[in-house]
């Protein structure tokens, strides 16, 4: 049995977290398994169902106390960080020579240097752990010579995408591709929201930070508007609009509920209530077809074999589309790229009419692509 720890989590409000650490479980069972979590209260709320142990990794410091002293004293001969490794003491002093440390957020290293995880990872290395970077994606505009830093010295890194593994194994020999672990999730099955049948909606998810990244303010909510407007003018279909992260800071149910509320009299948009990833994936999975923003949003419709069609604006969309299909084009809209209101009606147009393709290319990877996954549970035994 291993001691293993994952970080840094910010709550499993954010479902993407969440399936991580459920997968992650699942596929390391066996071993003693520590969640240090920002917000554990979410997680106790969410992840009642499965044995994990859950803490928080900070806490502010006892004035006076013996350790507050000693890290003043130690700041005062040179150690900058002695304050911030007091912080994080209730993770670090819990962590010992042998331990595995799972960098469990896929996307720290997408958005510039994270001066934390350079702080918890120099200390977890000077203690003696095994480090590893666990499913992430990588954007190279924002790698700096700090990040290759970090990057170089840990033990194993696994790319969840190939566009991101091409940069990594350069940065990192101890490189591995492998699915994101969320793969795996299994739906829980249970009866759909009443109104709702089996293949008759399409499941759209839209997100805050999808809004952040548009060149032209209000673009995003226009295409979501024009797509719903065809969809419902064109088609039969009843549109679930589904949440995928509800942090307050980033709560997808605000832009949804916009949606909701420009075409509820139509009777046949249907705005979907929070729920752990298990339930949500289970309504994901019945969709006919999927437009997402969140990336494990959307992992839940490509592993429930639904057509999906991505807003995507990083590597991981393009990286994970090209991998399965062979190319994002057609698969991802670049959020960055919109111009036109009438750019991701026009995309799920092409999805639509390409339905058995998608299918077809289903078949043929997706169970494959899926068992790769599980190959995941024998690659920390080597470390």
């Amino acid at each position: 049995m291993k001691r293993i720890h994952m970080y840094p989590h910010g709550g499993s409000g954010n479902h993407g977290c969440e399936a991580i650490v459920r997968t992650s479980v699942e596929l390391l069972s066996g071993n003693e398994i520590t969640l240090y979590s920002e917000n554990p209260e979410q997680d106790f709320f969410y992840l009642k169902d499965i044995e994990l142990n859950i803490k928080k990794p900070s806490a502010q410091a006892v004035r006076f106390s013996f350790k507050y002293v000693k890290s003043r004293l130690s700041g005062f001969l040179g150690n900058k960080s002695a304050l911030d490794e007091l912080y994080f003491d209730p993770f670090l002093s819990n962590c010992k020579k042998g331990d595995i440390l799972l960098s469990i957020g896929g996307d720290n290293y997408c958005y510039g240097d994270n001066e934390y995880i350079y702080l918890v990872n120099r200390c977890l290395r000077k203690k003696g752990c095994k480090t590893v970077l666990w499913g992430c994606s990588i954007e190279p505009e924002n790698i700096s010579d700090k990040m290759k830093e970090d990057l170089f010295k840990y033990d194993l890194i696994i790319a969840r995408e190939s566009i991101s593994y091409e940069i990594l194994k350069i940065i990192n020999k101890n490189t591995l591709l492998f699915p994101d672990p969320a793969f795996i999730l299994k739906k829980r099955e249970k009866d759909l929201p009443d109104g709702l049948q089996p293949k008759k909606y399409i499941g759209i998810n839209v997100s805050p930070l999808i809004q952040s990244n548009e060149q032209e303010n209000g673009i995003v909510f226009d295409n979501y508007c024009e797509l719903m407007e065809y969809i419902l003018l064109s088609s039969d279909d009843k549109i679930a609009l589904i949440p995928h992260v509800v942090w307050q800071h980033n709560d997808d149910r605000e832009p949804l509920k916009l949606l909701y509320d420009r075409f509820s009299e139509s009777g046949r948009v249907f705005l979907i209530e929070d729920q752990n990833c298990m339930s949500l994936k289970n309504i994901i999975a019945n969709s006919e077809y999927f437009i997402g923003a969140r990336t494990h949003s959307t992992i839940a419709a490509y592993s429930s074999k639904v057509p999906t069609l991505v807003m995507g604006y990083s590597n991981k969309a393009k990286g994970i589309a090209k991998d399965l299909f062979g190319t994002y084009e057609n698969f991802v809209l670049p959020v960055q790229s919109i111009t036109k209101k009438n750019e991701l009606k026009d995309a799920y147009e092409w999805l639509v009419e390409h339905k058995d393709e998608v299918l077809n290319i289903y078949d043929q990877k997706m169970d494959e692509y899926i068992n790769r996954a599980y190959r995941l549970r024998g690659i920390l035994d080597k470390l």
